[in-house]
């Protein structure tokens, strides 16, 4: 009968305990916990000397089914088991012959196959057998409003906080690339003094180099706050560092916004906790969205959304002209507080 892919948590917890299952199907479009776990096996199931007898690396665009399942049912030399790793999967032609061994694995191998940015088909006689052994692990790709969250439980067991507003910019100019984040996360650690518990924007800006004062989200604020001053400075510093903040995602960031302002305006229910919940951000940036919502009206705020679209479009060269992304932007920024 099948199962559920099982979890990233109970495979760790497996693996530490030093209890192995004979096939590890890692799958999914976020590699960092496939490569997490596929390193770890590769480090830990073997001591040094076995694994030159009983580790061996394959590679997806250079070998097919029959020679996996050949490799995988030779027997250890001098060792408890071998460790079989295959990575690059997804380039494999043959990838569903693998079946003819998941149907009945060594006991004696530890197979690991690196299937990255893809999932099997489900209709597939392998994927019901990785199923029904507890083979299969599937690395799903976090939703933006997911990341936070994710970047306090990275920090937390580390000892260490970060403010909503530092973990948004790093969000946000990060994305929901896992390795990325943690790449940097782990730079601010280092450098973060013993003393100091709690990352904030300036700790990103000293370390990262994402300013405090000149982010999209102090723009998205002083839009929300009809700052016109403070939004046509930072509009002029985006203007003269393009590379730093690309226009289509200056626009995404601030379409997200008015998005979930619209939200805010059809809600009905305007407590702190619902909010955050509808909205799906931080309740902390639930006073900002209030604020807003005094400063943009229902019919202001759909016109904010589809005057994005349409820059959105301009921006990728739809009747648009010669008009530059500079340009582009203080045109936008004008329209926006003129609503």
């Amino acid at each position: 009968m099948a199962t559920e892919a099982v979890n990233y948590k109970t495979l760790m917890t497996e693996l530490h305990e030093g209890k192995y299952r004979p096939v590890y199907f890692l799958m999914g479009e976020e590699p960092y916990y496939i490569d997490l776990i596929s390193a770890y096996i590769e480090a830990n199931v073997l001591t040094a000397e076995e694994r030159d007898f009983n580790q061996i690396v394959l590679f997806g665009r250079d070998t097919d089914a029959d020679t996996i399942i050949n490799t995988a049912r030779r027997f250890p030399m001098m060792a408890a088991r071998q460790v079989v790793i295959v990575k690059e999967a997804q380039f494999m032609k043959d990838i569903d012959r693998l079946h003819l061994y998941t149907e009945q694995p060594l006991k004696s191998t530890v197979l690991v196959i690196n299937y990255k940015n893809k999932v099997l088909d489900k209709r597939l006689k392998l994927t019901r057998q990785l199923q029904s052994m507890g083979g299969l692990f599937e690395s799903k790709k976090l939703y933006d409003n997911q990341i936070p969250d994710w970047i306090s439980g990275y920090l937390a067991p580390r000892g260490r906080t970060i403010t909503p507003e530092a973990s948004l910019m790093l969000s946000e100019y990060l994305g929901a690339d896992l390795s990325k984040l943690v790449n940097e996360l782990d730079k601010l650690l280092i450098t973060l003094p013993a003393e100091e518990k709690s990352i904030t924007p300036a700790h990103i800006e000293r370390n990262i180099g994402i300013s405090k004062d000149y982010n999209v989200f102090e723009f998205q604020g002083a839009l929300a706050e009809r700052n016109t001053l403070k939004a046509h400075r930072i509009a002029l510093h985006f203007a003269g560092n393009p590379g730093e903040n690309p226009l289509i995602m200056i626009i995404g960031t601030l379409a997200s916004f008015f998005i979930k302002l619209l939200q805010f305006h059809y809600t009905r229910d305007r407590s702190p906790q619902n909010l955050a919940s509808v909205l799906k951000v931080n309740p902390y940036f639930i006073r900002q969205y209030e604020g807003a919502a005094r400063k943009y009206n229902r019919q202001q705020t759909a016109q904010a959304i589809s005057l994005l679209r349409q820059y959105d479009a301009r921006s990728k060269g739809v009747e648009n002209g010669t008009t530059g992304p500079d340009e582009l932007l203080r045109e936008l920024t004008i329209r926006l507080l003129r609503l």
